[in-house]
């Protein structure tokens, strides 16, 4: 089983591709039930050499921005470059 740990959001870089498919509604909404329910699934990284790359999660990292957060639970995961 992975273990998720505590990351810095100003460390974790996300690709313009990923980027392109923020959807603010569903930001809103994620963050309404993260401060209802707490985050229930954490984001998931690859590192790249000085920070993380975000491989999935895109909304609820944002989500966390928006709620004044300065750090998210995630899984460091090995992964393929977009």
């Amino acid at each position: 089983m992975m273990k998720s740990v505590a990351i810095r959001l100003d460390e974790i870089y996300v690709p313009t591709a990923l980027r392109a498919t923020l959807d603010q509604a569903k930001v809103q909404a994620l963050a309404e039930d993260i401060l209802d329910k707490g985050l229930q699934f954490p984001i998931q990284v690859r590192r790249d050499k000085e920070r993380y790359v975000l491989v999935a999660g895109l909304h609820r990292l944002e989500a966390m921005r928006a709620l004044g957060s300065d750090s998210i639970e995630a899984l460091v995961v090995q992964a393929r470059k977009f």
